[in-house]
């Protein structure tokens, strides 16, 4: 069979650039891979900034830089890649010792999306600060003349491995994103401290692995998303009424902080009025361990709709801890449960002197089965990571038991196969086998009942498909 031509990849650069401006950068991205062709249309343009090293810091060559930026943006209609070199005036240009170089991704204006990596540079590791303010007008500017600026119209910025010597630049530059929605940090390793205090128009905020962060603090009126992945930090979220979509994959644990009950429960309750969650199970063992009973706690999670927990483990620690924790989710209508040994390492739990509520972890099952809520509106469970392992079993006969409307409830194995789970009465339980030759039995001993896994065809163990980031 005779191979068809390749007409796309014969296709001009600037025909190219302009095929690619219509999607997403990421998927953009991708086509380097297809070809030594398409890779050469995001060889980078060589930009070389020469700044008095003393003062390559300060606010004077931040100005310098977002100018340079401009000019570059004003250029390119199409994805353009440039490499910008920052280097002091008295070094050789052609010398390769360059004091810092940025990656700067430019993206079509249409989508309005600005990458920035700072990890290509020759820096010297050390612990900075962040302060992003982009809420106010300066003196004098008024929202015509902020319009017309080069950054003023940015909808989408993401930026990766900022270090210290950027730290006035990606202040200067986020002050003129007064139209920005969309804020991602990725993999930001010495920064410690991050105070933003956004403009009305931010929707989105998404920080993920910045190892040694201490404080986030985040004011955005209209903020609708938070996603975050990475060590257990100091959270403030102000004035976020509107915030309904949370992820806290707190896959590295507590970091430098040290745990403190009543943060935790703080934050808790500054974001009870979320409608998806996602957060790791070991937060609420934690707690929960720590004798917090949240079914007593003055605050509930009274519009939560959909809940997911991550966690290393189903053991009878999580499985209890999480039971309680539904005891403050009254409206929950979908319960994902993504169980990934692999995903992080075991938190192991500190010891607490003072118990919040009363000791609780330590009850018999049959008591924590007594003690759970009636989950009037759960229509929806599904598992990640399924072994068939005795508390698993034991929190789906808990659910099965509480949820009153309870639909669907879904296992996914390791190797991703996937389960619909039934109920059936052991004096039922040949019957049905008769019918379903091919389905599977898991039983819990004592048990007049055993669940039946019938496998489902082309499933998908994923709650909502954006959250891969974050898992």
């Amino acid at each position: 069979m005779e191979e068809c031509p390749d007409m796309i990849s014969g296709l001009p650069s600037e025909i190219k650039l302009l095929i690619v401006s219509f999607v997403p950068l990421k998927e953009a991205v991708r086509t380097s891979i297809l070809s030594t062709k398409w890779r050469s249309i995001w060889a980078p343009l060589q930009v070389i900034l020469q700044l008095d090293s003393a003062q390559v810091t300060s606010h004077e060559a931040s100005e310098k830089i977002k100018e340079a930026m401009g000019v570059l943006l004003r250029s390119h209609d199409t994805p353009q890649p440039l490499k910008l070199h920052i280097s002091s005036s008295k070094m050789d240009i052609e010398s390769s010792e360059v004091m810092d170089e940025v990656f700067i991704m430019v993206v079509k204006r249409v989508d309005k999306e600005l990458h920035l990596d700072f990890s290509k540079g020759k820096q010297t590791m050390r612990d900075f600060n962040l302060a992003l303010d982009s809420s106010c007008l300066n003196s004098g500017e008024n929202i015509h003349s902020m319009q017309r600026t080069d950054f003023s119209s940015l909808k989408s910025l993401h930026l990766r491995s900022i270090a210290h010597l950027a730290e006035n630049f990606v202040s200067t530059l986020f002050s003129s994103c007064r139209f920005l929605e969309s804020l991602t940090l990725e993999k930001c390793s010495g920064l410690q401290d991050i105070r933003i205090k956004a403009s009305d128009c931010l929707r989105s905020f998404v920080m993920v692995d910045c190892t040694n962060v201490i404080s986030i603090s985040l004011s955005a009126s209209n903020l609708k998303s938070f996603w975050y992945r990475g060590v257990l930090s100091n959270f403030q979220l102000k004035n976020t009424p509107h915030l309904v979509d949370m992820i806290l994959n707190l896959k590295d644990g507590s970091g430098q902080n040290e745990f403190d009950v009543e943060d935790a429960l703080s934050f808790l309750d500054c974001v009870k009025d979320i409608e998806i969650l996602t957060i790791s199970g070991w937060l609420l063992e934690w707690l929960c361990t720590a004798g917090v009973i949240f079914g007593l706690l003055e605050f509930q999670f009274n519009k939560l709709k959909e809940l997911c927990c991550i966690c290393t483990v189903m053991d009878r620690g999580m499985r209890d801890s999480l039971a309680c924790f539904l005891n403050a989710t009254p409206f929950l209508e979908k319960l994902f449960v993504n169980i990934d040994e692999n995903c992080s390492s075991p938190m192991p739990c500190p010891y607490f002197q003072q118990y919040w509520h009363e000791p609780h972890l330590c009850m018999n099952y049959a008591t924590v089965k007594c003690n759970a809520s009636q989950l009037k509106h759960l229509s929806t469970f599904k598992m990640a990571g399924f072994t068939s392992e005795e508390d698993q079993l034991l929190l789906m006969d808990l659910l099965l038991h509480k949820a009153l409307l309870l639909e669907t409830v879904t296992v996914t194995s390791p190797e991703n196969r996937s389960w619909s789970v039934a109920k059936i009465p052991q004096c039922h339980l040949n019957r049905f086998q008769r019918f379903q030759p091919e389905s599977m039995v898991a039983s819990l001993p004592n048990k007049d009942y055993s669940f039946v896994l019938t496998e489902e065809k082309n499933s998908d163990k994923s709650p909502k498909s954006g959250y891969s980031l974050l898992f």
